[in-house]
């Protein structure tokens, strides 16, 4: 794959210092071929790149999930590129036709309805065969609602898993949990407020006693973030629902020596079928520092 040609190529604005940026103009002249990843406000429309902009006015069209979201972007800073859709529903369709457009040397911008494109929206499928097709890709940084959320949660960020959305059924939700039990970081969730409640509920029997936090509306006039142990956000979520998609954050389980009852639930499970109860136990006693018959009483309870 070609690594050298991109936007910068065509902008040295990327070597200059500060003072000589303020004497050029902030339009590259023109964009290089290939497809351009952009990163869009997730609610306040002014948390755009100039580099934003200057993709989205060049580029000879533009993909959006929803072209209705995408055209009050495009309207508020006066874009006239032709727009669009590319979801889900037609992605099958579209990717193959898209590939042969930008193997004629030109320039699209892929744009999701709100934040960084990829993060649980189908242009991955698109990327994925735009790269195999050793065609270049440019990532635009900028808003992410994944990561303003991390910000606000005042909870750990030197390591965090995006887990994107848990299934709607308890039951699958808490194998998906069970999953995530020894995972030492922070664990990011998008979740919706019908489904909230019942999230939580079963964040609690899995994960136990956790910080916890949900975001919603975040950059906008009502922006709002939720503190507090799985108890407190269930109560919370009752007597006021939220509306709309949230971003839930749990934070990582207390490093005390010992594994926590769920920990050592999913490992018995994990590991019972293929190793025995009785020494699935012994192994796990060793691991997480619980005595061996405590943990032969719980593989019981699975037995």
């Amino acid at each position: 794959m070609n690594h050298n040609n991109s936007i910068s190529d065509a902008n040295p604005s990327q070597h200059l210092t500060g003072e000589e940026l303020q004497l050029i103009p902030l339009k590259p002249r023109k964009l290089e071929p290939g497809l351009y990843v952009v990163a869009t406000p997730i609610g306040n429309l002014r948390d755009i790149t100039l580099r934003a902009l200057d993709t989205l006015h060049m580029a000879d069209h533009i993909l959006a999930e929803d072209t209705r979201q995408t055209r009050k972007l495009l309207d508020a800073y006066d874009i006239k590129t032709p727009l669009s859709a590319y979801h889900d529903h037609n992605a099958a369709k579209r990717v193959p036709k898209l590939i042969e457009e930008l193997e004629k040397d030109k320039a699209y911008a892929l744009v999701s309805d709100a934040g960084t494109p990829l993060v649980s929206d189908p242009g991955f499928k698109l990327v994925r065969a735009a790269v195999e097709a050793n065609i270049e890709v440019y990532p635009l940084p900028g808003a992410s609602a994944v990561l303003a959320s991390l910000v606000k949660s005042g909870l750990p960020s030197n390591q965090f898993m995006f887990a994107g959305f848990l299934p709607p059924k308890s039951g699958a939700r808490k194998t998906a949990l069970e999953a995530l039990v020894r995972v030492k970081a922070t664990l990011i969730f998008f979740e919706t407020g019908p489904r909230i409640k019942a999230c939580l509920e079963d964040i609690k029997s899995v994960l136990g006693a956790r910080d916890i936090v949900l975001t919603r509306e975040l950059t906008k006039r009502y922006e709002e973030a939720r503190y507090g142990l799985a108890d407190d956000l269930i109560a919370s979520v009752a007597a006021n629902p939220p509306k709309g998609e949230l971003v839930l954050l749990v934070g990582p389980p207390q490093d005390d020596g010992l594994w926590a009852e769920a920990e050592v639930l999913a490992a018995l499970t994990a590991l019972m079928p293929e190793a025995g109860m009785k020494r699935a136990s012994s192994d796990i006693a060793t691991q997480s520092g619980w005595a061996k018959r405590d943990v032969y009483q719980l593989a019981l309870t699975l037995k």
